[in-house]
């Protein structure tokens, strides 16, 4: 019986026909060279061809040659690129998956390479991280950029693509720019109201339209809500709506929020799947043509409930697709529990602005799964089940190897258990289910509550290839333990430590951050048995070296649960009863903290074992991706 038939019907898009409702939308992968499309490209698009997806929709692929979006993007502003983008078109379609490609005009958010003339923008406005202002594009010159829509839409239709997707969403680029009133302040005849700012987008479909005929799909990407005061509305985005669909366009790809409220266009792990469902539904109701909705579809059933429930007709599936290209067909088989699950960590993308490739902090093999078989087939002890040992005892299994997995604990995921516990973390709980159903599968003997000794190397693995993923343990200042009552962070989240009541956290990265978070009330609403938690950090910054949403989303929280933030501060003094710590050079002191908490980092675990290859944090502490990527590379080659 199929489990899923509402996400796996057939649907009608413009006049083609599509297997499943499973979309692809746009991911950037920085795969590309000068614009061209590449062998690593085709390998890329191709894996979630064949693993099942319905419809793909490119990454940005831009329309003319002077502004660029991304060192690695795709382009098709002359006839030389079509070629290319026919090999990809060709490798897509061999598994009876339709590709769009998303045409896109960067404007003011360019990439500044050395050369770019200053860039454009509707007004003479520019997102808040830009480094000089843009100005006004002129309006022959969008007449030129419409023209430039038109050919790179044909071109494409040239080298059998099945359509292109116009981007004017998130208040991103050139459409999206003109779009929102947040970033459009013009008089003319492409600014004032929602007609005038809307009016450049029906002028690139409806060129589009008369170059390539009826028969060519076109989409539209929008924000169903931009969520920001001042920016566009759903209220908004019904009419935008009702205007393209009466322009001819096919479906609407309903997104949300823009790229100035962060979080709101690529919303932070743990929080509420399908965020922009809400617009699509409403959307959806005031239309004849399909409606999608994307962000945070990390699951099947979520997907069908969405198009059963009548929230949309179509899902858009991104990162869960690059997590695991096969995610569409195993969900077609009913195999669930083998998806390799997307935690939403948004690290995929944290490379990219400096031209790194695209990558996944669960899987390391972004672009394929193949893993070849060892020539020498070997016996191998792996040491720890945390991540990397995990990792490494698969891919050595997978290679041929015959593999012994030991851990001296009675469960495996070492530290990853403890990141699982804070607030909007639970998702990890999900990888280490994944990576033990793995190795049972594959037959790796694994024994628990088994600490390997040197004896045991001598004796019992005599001969064996042993590597060591012993991971890290959780650094104290010796000389602050004198204080009433001190632990670690981790022994917090692993219940071997309760706190009190007024807690100082020294330490103000992730792991300070989400403890912070995970003992702080959930409401800051004074009640007497509530938390009173205080960070001490000795930088200017929270969670130094993260980005993107969850670290917004969490700073937010903490400063709406009342969390006491000191940056800047170092803690120079401690005894039994306060803590002292100087900040701008005055001395200030703590004296009715009951708890201090250690969150000063990490050391990697001692390693006893002579010859043993070491994996992951014993090896160098960092992050699990870090963790996952070196032990899948050191297993490739073994």
């Amino acid at each position: 019986m199929q489990l899923f038939p509402n996400l796996f019907s057939p649907i009608q898009i413009g006049k083609t026909m599509v297997k499943n409702r499973i979309f692809m939308p746009p991911l950037s992968t920085n795969l590309a060279e000068k614009g061209y499309v590449t062998d690593a490209l085709i390998e890329h698009y191709s894996n979630r061809a064949k693993g099942g997806v319905g419809l793909i929709i490119t990454e940005v692929t831009t329309v003319e040659p002077v502004y660029t979006y991304l060192p690695g993007d795709m382009s098709i502003y002359d006839d030389s690129y079509i070629p290319g983008w026919k090999k990809l078109v060709d490798a897509v379609h061999q598994y009876d998956t339709k590709i769009l490609s998303q045409l896109f005009h960067p404007a003011y958010m360019a990439f500044p390479i050395p050369g770019t003339p200053q860039l454009i923008a509707p007004s003479n406005v520019g997102p808040y991280y830009a480094k000089s202002a843009p100005r006004p594009v002129t309006v022959e010159e969008l007449h030129t950029i419409i023209k430039q829509f038109g050919d790179a839409a044909y071109r494409f239709k040239q080298a059998g693509g099945d359509g292109v997707e116009i981007q004017a969403a998130h208040a991103h680029g050139l459409l999206g720019g003109f779009l929102t009133p947040l970033y459009n302040k013009r008089t003319d005849e492409y600014g004032g109201d929602i007609n005038g700012r809307l009016r450049l987008t029906l002028e690139v479909i409806r060129e589009i339209r008369k170059r390539c005929g009826d028969d060519f799909v076109m989409d539209v990407r929008i924000s169903g809500d931009e969520y920001s005061d001042g920016g566009l509305t759903l209220n908004d985005m019904i009419y935008v709506s009702k205007q393209l669909e009466a322009a001819g366009v096919d479906f609407i790809h309903v997104s949300g929020g823009n790229t100035i409220k962060r979080g709101s266009s690529m919303p932070a792990p743990g929080t509420s799947p399908a965020p922009h469902a809400h617009a699509a539904e409403e959307i959806r109701r005031h239309l004849k043509i399909p409606v999608s909705t994307v962000a945070r579809i990390n699951e099947p059933w979520i997907a069908e409930e969405l198009i059963a429930n009548g929230k949309t007709d179509i899902c858009m599936i991104g990162r869960p697709n690059l997590c695991d290209s096969a995610f569409a067909n195993k969900a077609f088989a009913g195999k669930t529990e083998d998806i390799r699950p997307c935690i939403g960590c948004g690290r995929c993308l944290t490379g990219i602005m400096f031209g790194k490739p695209i990558s996944c902090t669960v899987n390391p093999s972004v672009q394929s799964d193949a893993v070849e078989p060892a020539a020498d087939k070997k016996k191998v002890l792996v040491i720890g089940g945390g991540p990397a040992g995990m990792e490494a005892a698969y891919i050595a299994k997978m290679r041929g190897h015959e593999v012994v997995l030991c851990e001296k604990t009675q469960e495996l995921g070492g530290l990853l258990r403890l990141a699982a516990v804070p607030i909007g973390k639970q998702e990890l709980c999900k990888v280490i289910q994944f990576m033990t159903r793995r190795l049972q599968n594959a037959g790796v003997e694994i024994r628990k509550n088994c600490e390997v000794t040197p004896d045991m190397i001598a004796a019992e693995f005599a001969g064996y290839e042993v590597l060591c993923t012993s991971g890290a343990k959780a650094k104290e200042i010796e000389a602050f333990r004198c204080f009433r009552q001190t632990m670690t962070a981790d022994d917090i989240l692993s219940g071997k430590g309760f706190p009190g009541r007024k807690v100082v956290i020294l330490g103000g990265g992730s792991v300070g951050c989400e403890t912070a978070d995970y003992l702080a009330p959930l409401i800051d609403d004074r009640f007497p048995a509530n938390r009173d938690v205080t960070v001490i950090e000795m930088t200017d910054a929270l969670m130094a070296g993260e980005g993107g949403a969850a670290k917004s989303v969490l700073t937010q929280r903490l400063m709406r649960k009342g969390v006491k933030i000191e940056l800047k501060s170092m803690v120079s003094k401690v005894d039994e009863t306060t803590i002292t710590y100087i900040k701008n050079g005055t001395a200030y002191v703590i004296d009715d903290a009951d708890t201090l908490v250690f969150a000063v980092g990490y050391t990697p675990a001692p390693v006893n074992f002579e010859g043993a290859h070491v994996l992951g944090d014993c090896n160098k502490v960092g992050n699990l991706k870090d963790a996952i990527a070196e032990a899948y590379a050191f297993a490739k080659n073994l």
